[in-house]
This record gives C-alpha cells, sequence and structure tokens, in this order.
C-alpha cells in the first residue's frame, strides 16, 4: 500500500478565497508522482487552537504531512507556535536560522526588524530546512507515524525548498512505488460526452479514472497501480484512444513531451515545414496571440466585422473566397479564415449564440467547420480561436 500524504495550508487569506492555494495542487503533483496516496488537502485560517488540532489529527492517521505557510515574522504566522503546543515541542532560538536571516538583509543593504528574530525560533527537535530565496526557514519534525514538513508560503520559495531538501530524502524514508498516470488530452466535446464514449469500455476496478475540464481542454486521467500488466495496461489505452478518437489532441504519460493544443500543433507544423497565414474576427486577435511564439505564424490579419445571421448570405463561400483571395498575395503554405454571424448584442449577451464560420486552405484543398458558440465575449473570443486552431491539428493529425 502506498504512504498517505496530506497538505495542509495555512493562512487566512486562503479560507477567505482572498488568493487560490495553488501550492496544494502543485505538491499533490509532486508527490502522486513519487508513490503516496493524497489523501487530503486541508486549508485552516490564523488560529491556534484549530492548527494545534489539526496537526494533532494528521500525525494520527498520516504517514506524511506537507505544510506551506504560517512561517512568517508577523502576529498571525502562527505554523512553529502551533506544532510546539500540538507536539510538546517548545520553541528555541536556532542560532543558525537567525544568521542567514540577518544575512538575507544585509544582503540587501536594509536593516532587519527585530520581528523576524521570531522566525529563528523553531519547535524542539526540529531539523531546519535552510531557505536561500527569503527570510523564513523551513523545518520538519517527526511525530507519532508522520512526518511533517513546514514549508514557506511563498510558492517560489517553497518549490525551491520541496525539491532540493524534501524530494531527495523521500525514498531514504518511504517504500514508494510510483502509479503510472496517463492523461488524454481533448478538446471539442464536455465532460458528459466524454463519459458516454467510454461507457462501453470495462475498466479494472484497479484503475482509477479522473476527469478535469478546463478553459481550453478537457482530461480524462487513468491512475494505474505501479505493477499493474504492461500488455494490459496498453490494451485499456487502445480502447480508450479508439473510443474518444479525433476529440484527442495529445496523451500524455507514454514518454513523450506533451502540451497544450498549440504546443501539439508546433510539432506538427514544425515536422511538415509548413507555414500559416491567418484572418481572425471574432476572436479579436487571440488565435495570434496563442501562437505569439511560433515561427510558422507567417501573418495574422484581425478584421472587426461580422455578418447578420438573417442577411441572406453564404458565409462559408465568403469565407472560402477570401482564403483564395489572401492566398495570392501570401507566402504561407495554408490560409486560415474565421468568419461570425451575430451582431453586437449576440455577441456581448452571454445568453445569446454566435455561429463561427472556419476555413483552412491548405495544399489538399478546403477543410471547414462551423459551430454556435454562447457564453461572455471573452468565452466566445477564446473558443472561437481554439476551434480554428483545432481545425488545423485535425487536418495535420488526420490528412497525411
Amino acid at each position: 500500500m502506498n504512504p498517505l500524504l496530506e497538505i495542509f495550508s495555512q493562512g487566512e487569506e486562503l479560507v477567505t478565497g482572498q488568493i487560490v492555494d495553488t501550492n496544494a495542487a502543485w505538491l499533490s503533483q509532486q508527490a502522486v508522482a513519487c508513490g503516496f496516496t493524497v489523501t487530503r488537502h486541508t486549508a485552516v485560517g490564523d488560529k491556534l487552537s484549530e492548527l494545534v488540532a489539526l496537526l494533532v489529527d494528521i500525525a494520527q492517521r498520516a504517514d506524511c504531512c506537507i505544510c506551506t505557510g504560517g512561517l512568517g515574522p508577523t502576529s498571525d504566522d502562527l505554523t512553529a507556535l502551533a506544532v510546539a503546543e500540538a507536539f510538546d515541542r517548545p520553541l528555541t532560538f536556532d542560532a543558525k536560522a537567525y544568521e542567514q536571516i540577518a544575512h538575507f538583509f544585509a544582503n540587501r543593504h536594509r536593516d532587519m526588524p527585530e520581528s523576524n528574530r521570531k522566525q529563528a525560533m523553531l519547535p524542539q527537535g526540529a531539523k531546519r530546512l535552510d531557505n536561500h530565496w527569503g527570510t523564513a526557514p523551513g523545518f520538519s519534525i517527526k511525530h507519532g507515524r508522520c512526518w511533517f514538513v513546514f514549508l514557506p508560503g511563498v510558492p517560489m520559495e517553497m518549490k525551491h525548498l520541496f525539491q532540493e531538501q524534501v524530494l531527495p530524502s523521500w525514498p531514504q524514508r518511504y517504500s514508494l512505488q510510483p502509479r503510472l498516470l496517463i492523461t488524454f488530452k481533448t478538446f471539442g466535446v464536455g465532460e458528459s460526452a466524454l463519459q458516454e464514449l467510454i461507457n462501453g469500455i470495462e475498466i479494472p476496478s484497479l484503475v482509477d479514472v479522473g476527469f478535469r475540464a478546463g478553459t481550453d481542454d478537457v482530461h480524462i486521467k487513468l491512475l494505474f497501480p505501479s505493477d499493474y500488466p504492461k500488455q494490459k495496461m496498453r490494451a485499456l489505452i487502445a480502447d480508450f484512444s479508439a473510443q474518444l478518437g479525433e476529440f484527442v489532441f495529445a496523451i500524455d504519460g507514454l514518454g513523450e513531451e506533451t502540451g497544450d493544443l498549440v504546443f501539439e500543433i508546433n510539432k506538427q507544423m514544425a515536422a511538415r515545414n509548413r507555414t500559416l497565414a491567418v484572418i481572425e474576427t471574432i476572436s479579436h486577435g487571440l488565435l495570434a496571440a496563442k501562437c505569439i511564439t511560433c515561427d510558422w505564424l507567417l501573418s495574422a490579419n484581425y478584421q472587426q466585422s461580422s455578418i447578420k445571421s438573417d442577411a441572406g448570405i453564404d458565409v462559408m463561400a465568403v469565407a472560402e473566397a477570401m482564403a483564395y483571395e489572401h492566398k495570392k498575395n501570401s507566402a504561407a503554405d495554408y490560409v486560415l479564415v474565421q468568419l461570425y454571424t451575430g451582431d453586437k448584442d449576440c455577441l456581448h449577451n452571454k445568453e445569446k449564440s454566435i455561429v463561427t464560420y472556419i476555413v483552412l486552405l491548405t495544399d489538399t484543398g478546403l477543410h471547414k467547420i462551423n459551430h454556435s458558440i454562447a457564453g461572455s465575449i471573452q468565452h466566445k473570443q477564446n473558443q472561437a480561436a481554439l476551434w480554428s486552431l483545432d481545425l488545423l491539428r485535425r487536418y495535420l493529425s488526420f490528412t497525411l
């Protein structure tokens, strides 16, 4: 059985929603990749009694706990004091920690406030984790079955301390058997439709299935035990690939680096040595912005215009004609044109939809789609850009 790990985040700003706890998400990814089973994320505000109670509980049920935040110099930073009370480990002055804090200020030609001395007070018996990127030293301590690690809440400092002083120690402390995570990255289909597509697949009880819906894509995740038979794993991955079909733009976890939709398109455009010219309308330049680092995007023009849906115009035919006309004066191998129908009210009213018409002119001819998009103007812009890019992706993936 994999060791159990909990993540404990301290700070009033977390529980009141002033900031999002990105630390917990990042730490979970690291822990799962190493072979831990992450059982809980807990956030507690600046209340000493609640911090103490939680530490006592975690010590009885987890093998490892990583806590972030609450190591600063101010009165609301209570983590070290909470550990001292929870585990009966009085705070003691750590001269080396104090020296490092003083050095941090001296290097910046600043006087160190007296309040920073608080950060050098660590629970008795704790192992100091040196912080070379800020003033808050971390520390670790064992209590009961659980090894606790306390890290600064500042993400940059937290990641440095974790990678340099926590991660290397795990193999010596725990018997870890990393599970394999396979992620199907999809576009153009929602979670419920994806669930329908895979309903016919017999999924073994040892394999965990999960979904994550993002702004730009939807992921299906398969988490395999470390000792899961390779042949059976490959067969299940093949079943998912077959059922999800062209909605999948990348599969992560098979050894090849993957990324977002633009990342995958970038690989294929580079392999084909092709270039693209774009005419945007509804996406308002967002398509070009998503491809800002891509050398294959030769040109991008934005036209602030729409076609009324009741105008009796064949919008797709207009887009096709624009693509051919633009190709005459463009050095690009492919031309993509995006038009839409709907007036200003449709564009700004999230209850109303617009229809985007997308044409891709390539060396094998025309490829086209149209799609209805509702929601906020920002959502309409983003979806129009993504649908346009996905048309290019599908052409590159499924055309020889």
